[in-house]
């Protein structure tokens, strides 16, 4: 597991709150995960948007930071969502993934799984724009 990915996952009070965690780190992928709580549902009873976003977005995000120097960090510059499927299940896991590095701007993607029984259903695509920006 990479230490600067996990110290910086470790300053997120909202994955906090959602019971995420940082499941698998390798350069320009990420995987995150965290327990549909009941909390964090909709009036339906499914995931909410906000958990499914959230976790996407950071999954990109940490993809994208595995590529850029140690003095940088990295910010959401824009990202758009597209729900696929209502988010049932016992959790959800966001694999983020840099589709292409750059020194100014850094195109990511993720995709969000609800998780029931073992089997993974595809919830959301994200793709975005990550910037690198001073530690």
């Amino acid at each position: 597991m990479n230490d600067r990915i996990a110290a910086s996952f470790a300053r997120q009070s909202m994955m906090q709150t959602f019971g995420a965690t940082l499941d698998a780190v390798t350069q320009g992928h990420v995987t995150l995960s965290a327990p549909i709580l009941p909390g964090s549902r909709q009036q339906q009873g499914f995931a909410h948007a906000a958990l499914t976003f959230g976790l996407g977005d950071s999954a990109a995000g940490y993809a994208a930071l595995t590529t850029i120097p140690e003095d940088q960090e990295v910010v959401t510059a824009e990202i758009k969502i597209n729900l696929t499927a209502p988010a049932t299940g016992e959790r959800l896991i966001a694999k983020g993934r840099v589709i292409k590095p750059g020194r100014r701007l850094i195109v990511v993607s993720s995709e969000v799984f609800a998780v029931t029984d073992s089997v993974e259903t595809l919830v959301a695509v994200l793709q975005g724009t990550m910037v690198p920006v001073r530690a």
